[in-house]
């Protein structure tokens, strides 16, 4: 079954990583899980760190890893995806992320409850969680 594609653009900090038609998006928001398809209502969403599926066509489809920040279907279907980090996750170092989820449980361990640094560490405790999720089930 063919669906209507529109334009999706995926940007970070560092510049854009996705810039494409679509027919489908899925991934997370603070609230839940959401599929996005051609003619969605306009709507702004914060988004979880989860794998972002960006769906070209029923067999192509673009996983990347997405940290937080904020979906928007415009007035005119486009979509629009603000994340502090995404990349594809082959180009992801576990180690790393590994590293990043030490200090973030010690950074937790160490702040005063309630604190700037406690939430500060508790959002890069769950990014790096939901990166290394994603990582480990792409293996």
């Amino acid at each position: 079954m063919a669906h209507t594609s529109f334009p999706c653009e995926v940007l970070t900090p560092e510049g854009e990583v996705f810039n494409d038609e679509v027919v489908q998006i899925s991934t997370k928001t603070s609230v839940g899980s959401i599929g996005i398809l051609a003619k969605h209502q306009p709507m702004l969403a914060m988004l979880d760190p989860t794998e972002l599926r960006l769906y070209k066509s029923e067999s192509d489809v673009v996983s990347l890893v997405q940290g937080e920040g904020y979906l928007q279907v415009q007035h005119d279907g486009r979509v629009l995806i603000l994340v502090d980090e995404a990349g594809d996750a082959a180009d992801i170092d576990q180690g790393e992320w590994e590293e990043r989820l030490r200090r973030a449980e010690e950074e937790l361990s160490n702040a005063e409850k309630d604190s700037h640094q406690a939430q500060t560490a508790a959002r890069d405790k769950r990014r790096a969680e939901a990166f290394l999720e994603i990582l480990r089930g792409a293996s």
